[in-house]
């Protein structure tokens, strides 16, 4: 879409000049004679940038950028004077403006300032759109009990500089809490930034964490920063912390406490203000006692835990995220706006959801693109979902002794069903159910399942 540039100034030879000049340069172009003119102009169409003389008759240009800024503090002014001083530079840019030109122009100064303008201004609204789209991605849905609890323990932790333990099974939306946190707290205009622990080969953590310099590390052909120094004033968040290796855990205990660092290879402190959250699908008590996790980390990390529920403990839930994630994609993947049936929201309410809250979206994802209709049904759901009601599975629930052991039964079948389905290879298996490789392990000796005889 073509910029469109106002230009207001009482020198009718002004105003033609710059006209020649950003038309020949793609722009489109409008003048205004003096504030007042601009300010009735502006009421029929915004433009991209408004380049304003500071010296006219009725409404001069200071007083015009105060109105402008009052009205549309988001559009992009540059100023232009004859009689220029540091005095009224500054009171411009205090009130707002982008850049300050005195005449007589420069014709290259002006198409760079404006390029830069409007960059800028095409800038913001990106990421402003970005902030939405993330927040939209880490909202909080639900307004059961347990939801509404969160919410309140997010409100109350979120301005305080605490750090944070999140607890919960794979797909519980650990992340997104630690986003909310962020986000509402003193710090969310600085950085977010996250590392996934299991994601990570063991050797390679500290220097992903904590940077390198040139040659610390094969490969290493100049500096690089870590994670923790690009997060300095925000937020860092360690996913799955369980899985750091001991000496990176001793090395990150002392950033919490003394507050900087070295890089991997390095001689130099560096200095570092960052909140620590961290998230752990298993509790970290049994990984202290197992001796595979700091007893000091750990107490410092958990100042604040959060507990989160798997999503077959907060079942109300799942109407109000099931509408949720419909908007979403409907939306993103330009879709008209589907609807779904009565009879298949009390079905999935009815499933247990292994994955939890990701597994729900990532079905919903594939409803929302592979639906032929409008409304989608019951016959279009998973064949996961669509065996819960079968007579046979019920029974088989009825048999056991309690609401623990039908959720490990039905957890212990479904891993069984899911290393079938992809040849009792682990690796495949985990990216499948979307669960750390080190998780699926964990389970699977958990559960007894004999891995021996069944060719992975």
């Amino acid at each position: 879409m073509t910029p469109t540039i106002l230009v207001v100034d009482d020198e009718e030879s002004i105003r033609m000049a710059l006209q020649g000049i950003l038309e020949d340069e793609g722009y489109r172009v409008t003048t205004a004679n003096d504030g007042l003119d601009a300010l009735a102009t502006l009421q029929k169409e915004l433009p991209d940038l408004v380049l304003l003389d500071i010296w006219m008759p009725r409404l001069d240009g200071l007083e015009t950028l105060q109105r402008l800024k009052e009205l549309y503090p988001d559009l992009p002014v540059v100023m232009i004077s004859g009689h220029g001083t540091i005095e009224t530079a500054v009171r411009a840019t205090k009130l707002g403006a982008f850049d300050f030109i005195e005449k007589p122009l420069s014709l290259e100064k002006v198409l760079v300032i404006v390029h830069n303008a409007i960059g800028m201004s095409r800038l913001k609204e990106e990421n402003a759109s970005l902030r939405g789209m993330i927040q939209e991605r880490f909202e909080m849905v639900g307004d059961s009990e347990p939801a509404r609890l969160l919410r309140e323990q997010i409100r109350i932790v979120a301005p305080t500089s605490a750090s944070i333990l999140i607890n919960g099974d794979s797909g519980t939306g650990k992340e997104s809490v630690a986003h909310m946190v962020h986000r509402f707290s003193s710090r969310s205009d600085k950085p977010f930034v996250t590392i996934n622990c299991a994601a990570i080969p063991e050797e390679l953590i500290e220097a992903e964490l904590f940077g390198y310099e040139k040659g610390a590390i094969p490969g290493a052909t100049s500096q690089r920063k870590g994670r923790l120094e690009l997060a300095d004033g925000g937020s860092l968040f360690l996913g799955e912390i369980r899985e750091m290796p001991l000496a990176c855990q001793a090395k990150l205990l002392r950033v919490i406490e003394q507050h900087h660092f070295e890089r991997v290879g390095g001689g130099r402190s560096i200095d570092v203000d960052v909140r620590i959250m961290a998230s752990s699908s298993f509790p970290l008590e049994e990984a202290v006692k197992a001796g595979t996790f700091s007893e000091q980390l750990y107490y410092m990390l958990n100042v604040v835990p959060f507990d989160l529920l798997p999503l077959r403990e907060r079942r109300e839930d799942i109407p109000a995220l099931i509408e949720h994630f419909l908007e979403q994609f409907c939306l993103r993947e330009m879709r008209e706006r589907k609807t779904i049936h009565p009879e298949a929201v009390e079905l999935m309410q009815s499933y247990d959801w292994p994955g939890n809250i990701r597994e729900l979206k990532n079905i919903m994802e594939r409803l929302v693109i592979m639906s032929p209709g409008r409304t989608i049904t019951v016959d279009q759901l998973p064949d996961a979902i669509m065996e819960i009601r079968s007579p046979h599975k019920l029974d088989h629930a009825l048999e056991v002794h309690s609401l623990r052991e039908a959720r490990e039964e039905f957890e212990r079948e479904f891993i069984i069903q899911k290393l079938d389905e992809n040849d009792w290879n682990i690796t495949r298996t985990a990216e499948a159910i979307e669960l750390e490789r080190s998780n699926l392990h964990r389970k699977i000796r958990s559960y007894g399942i004999d891995m021996r005889s069944r060719g992975g």
